[in-house]
């Protein structure tokens, strides 16, 4: 497998038609049709549904869509980093991020920072809230974006607000409550529950466990996931809900349907985080994802 194979893929199951994929891509149809049938047949599964008019991604495809955009993402970051460094580059920032939280925000930031510090590196990581909190502590990251933090480990560590997310009910849009305009909370005690890793987010559960409190029940996750790209598949395909904040609909588009809660719950409050002293790419970094906002 290549890195071309990604790219090929990924034009494909954006474009969902391979003769304007292969007009973007500046090929011709043929051969990158054979491309496509031979990741297949070197990953083992299908990643198209294919009939006589169009082409649509499995659930194998769905997933492998996200991956292979994360590794051309990194890849394109590594030519960037080495591009840097032969026009000198001007040092680097560690960012510790929580996708479903800064999907708005990382993006704008990136860009402004990279706009303002062309040759600074961003060395990006994505982990939990509570692993941004270690990370910053051991001083393995300059900056994390994530939600507000709590509790005695987060002391010396400085959060600047920068956005809140209504809270809703992430469902498949087959999913019987996909018909209603909004939830009641106390319907969620109901619902088979999908939600992360207890192992890896412990905060994420301390978090469910206080939202519900005041109705009257302790939300049981009956379906664990270490990521956010398999919570997203596992909801799409009808296996129960989850609790997301609003910005849960960037990562996954029309793939489901994001319904308000009502009473309208607490917003998921999101900051930048960080210890000072920061070195000066911090500090950049830190100005810009507030300028962004």
């Amino acid at each position: 497998m290549e890195l071309r194979h990604l790219r090929y893929f990924t034009a494909v199951a954006e474009d969902q038609n391979v003769t304007r994929a292969a007009a973007r891509l500046r090929v011709s149809q043929p051969p990158l049709s054979r491309q496509i049938r031979d990741l297949e047949e070197e990953l083992g599964v299908e990643l198209f549904k294919r009939t006589a008019k169009s082409l649509e991604l499995t659930e194998a495809g769905k997933i492998f869509l996200n991956e292979a955009r994360a590794v051309l993402l990194r890849s394109d970051e590594a030519v960037q980093a080495v591009r840097a460094v032969a026009k000198g580059a001007r040092g680097q920032v560690r960012v510790g991020y929580a996708p479903s939280l800064t999907v708005e925000i990382l993006p704008r930031a990136l860009k402004l920072f990279e706009q303002q510090n062309p040759g600074t590196r961003v060395a990006l990581r994505d982990c939990s809230t509570e692993e941004c909190g270690r990370l910053l502590l051991d001083r393995k990251l300059d900056v994390a974006l994530g939600v507000r933090p709590a509790g005695r480990m987060w002391r010396g560590v400085a959060f600047e607000k920068l956005a809140g997310y209504p809270l809703c009910c992430a469902v498949a849009a087959s999913h019987p409550l996909a018909k209603k305009r909004a939830i009641p909370a106390r319907q969620i005690k109901e619902e088979r529950l999908i939600g992360y890793s207890r192992d890896e987010y412990p905060e994420y559960h301390a978090w469910l466990r206080e939202t519900f409190r005041p109705f009257g029940f302790d939300p049981v996750v009956t379906e664990e996931h270490d990521s956010v790209t398999s919570l997203i598949a596992a909801v799409e395909a009808g296996r129960g809900i989850a609790i997301a904040p609003s910005s849960l609909g960037c990562l996954a588009g029309p793939r489901l349907k994001l319904l308000p809660i009502r009473p309208s719950l607490p917003p998921i409050v999101t900051g930048v985080m960080y210890i000072r002293p920061l070195s000066q790419p911090g500090e950049q970094f830190v100005a810009a994802v507030k300028a962004s906002c």
